[in-house]
């Protein structure tokens, strides 16, 4: 997995609440979030898979 561009915290509990904060706020889903963030979308899932959650795509959220 690649590092994470600054601003978004390493921590699975503290990514999961920012971005599903940006994906209520700012972003359709989250692969326009990854691409505005220059982030691996992949990663992203994964990451946060190994804590438990999953990205829902239909209600544009991780859960």
């Amino acid at each position: 997995m690649t590092g994470f561009p600054m601003g978004l915290p390493a921590d699975p509990m503290m990514l999961y609440s920012v971005l599903n904060t940006k994906l209520r706020d700012e972003y359709p889903n989250l692969k326009k979030l990854c691409e505005d963030m220059h982030i691996n979308e992949e990663d992203i899932i994964q990451r946060l898979s190994m804590a438990g959650f999953e990205y829902d795509e239909e209600l544009n959220q991780f859960r």
